[in-house]
């Protein structure tokens, strides 16, 4: 069962290293939010399953562990889908990347 869980933790951190490079990859904003969304529910989801997987002896933390699952699908697609709709609703155009972000060089052409 250790193992399950050690590699439940390692493709989490692998979820969180490709999803934080690809939101500098990334062009436009909306890409950037879906990225980040992504990162989120897959990364935050493999870190509560392995602990669950860890502690399922103790039923108390099994049910929290559960629910905090359930809290976090959700949650984060409903999140996500303000953050987007504000930026529609703000006039953000949807292959444009702001010249701030050229400067920095973060958006690579």
């Amino acid at each position: 069962m250790i193992y399950v869980v050690g590699l439940l933790l390692v493709v989490s951190w692998v979820a969180i290293v490709f999803g934080m490079s690809s939101i500098y990859i990334l062009k436009n904003l909306y890409t950037r939010i879906l990225s980040a969304a992504t990162i989120d529910t897959v990364a935050s989801l493999t870190i509560l399953i392995a602990l669950l997987l860890a502690s399922v002896n103790k039923i108390d933390y099994v049910i929290r562990f559960v629910l905090l699952i359930g809290f976090l699908l959700i949650t984060n697609p409903i999140s996500s889908h303000v953050n987007i709709r504000s930026a529609f609703l703000t006039g953000v155009k949807v292959n444009k990347i702001n010249r701030s972000d050229k400067k920095e060089g973060v958006g690579f052409d």
